[in-house]
C-alpha cells in the first residue's frame, strides 16, 4: 500500500504550493520507537488537522488556514477556520485530499535555535513553534527534512481510518496513488533553496555552541 506522511494540513498546501520545501520532525508519541525515523525516500503527503491552530502559523499565511479546510470532507458543513482559535480545534474529516508527494533530497540534523530562527523565510509557522518542535525531548535530533515535491494531477479522496489518528508519521493509504505530475518548483528554484537552506546548516556546524 502507498505510504504517506503526516502533516498539517496548512503545512501540506505550502509545500504542494512550492511556498515551502521542508518540514522539521522529531517524532510523535506514537511513533514506534518513541522517536523519528525516516523510513521512506519517496511518500505521499497526507493533511492533518491533529493539533493545527491558527497562532501557530504566521499571520502572512493566515488566508491559507481557510484554503487548507479544502484538504478535507466533512460529513456535515465545513467548519470554520475560526474553530481552529479553539481548545482542541476541528473534527477531524472524514476524508482527506491527496494532492502531492515528495522526494527526500536531504535529511539533516538541526541543534542550535539560530539556525530555527535563520531558517524562518523557508517555512510558514511562527519561530515559536519551530523552537517547540526543536525544545520537544531534547535529547533527540530535530530532523529537517528537505523534500523535492510533486502534485499530481487530479487531487485523490481517501477516507481517514482510525488508525491513521494520532501522533505519527507515517500511514498506510488503503487505495492506489499515482507517483506522477510535475515538480511544484523548477530545478534552478529547488537547487538555490536548498543551496541556500545548507548553507545556513553548515553555520550551525561551524559556530560554537549557543549559550543557555
Amino acid at each position: 500500500m502507498p505510504i504517506a506522511f503526516k502533516e498539517w494540513a496548512v503545512t501540506v498546501r505550502a509545500l504542494a504550493e512550492g511556498e515551502q520545501l521542508l518540514t522539521l520532525r522529531k517524532g510523535g508519541i506514537r511513533e514506534e520507537n518513541k522517536h523519528f525515523e525516516l523510513e521512506h525516500d519517496r511518500f505521499f503527503l497526507y493533511p492533518t488537522f491533529d493539533h493545527q491552530h491558527n497562532d501557530l502559523v504566521r499571520a502572512s499565511h493566515h488566508p491559507e488556514l481557510d484554503r487548507a479546510l479544502e484538504e478535507g470532507v466533512w460529513p456535515d458543513d465545513e467548519p470554520p477556520a475560526r474553530a481552529l482559535l479553539q481548545d482542541g480545534g476541528i473534527p477531524q474529516p472524514d476524508r482527506v485530499r491527496i494532492r502531492a508527494w515528495a522526494e527526500v533530497a536531504e535529511d539533516l540534523v538541526v541543534e542550535d535555535p539560530r539556525v530555527i530562527d535563520a531558517l524562518s523565510p523557508f517555512y510558514v509557522w511562527t519561530t515559536d513553534y519551530a523552537h517547540k518542535r526543536l525544545n520537544w525531548k531534547p535529547r533527540h535530533p530535530l530532523h529537517l527534512v528537505l523534500l523535492r515535491v510533486h502534485r499530481i494531477p487530479r487531487p485523490v479522496t481517501v477516507r481517514v481510518r482510525e488508525e491513521y489518528h494520532g501522533c505519527r508519521s507515517w500511514v498506510e493509504i488503503d487505495r492506489d496513488l499515482p507517483f506522477e505530475g510535475t515538480p511544484v518548483m523548477s530545478d534552478e528554484e529547488f537547487e538555490f533553496a536548498t543551496s541556500e537552506i545548507r548553507s545556513i546548516c553548515q553555520g550551525d556546524r561551524d559556530r560554537e555552541p549557543a549559550l543557555v
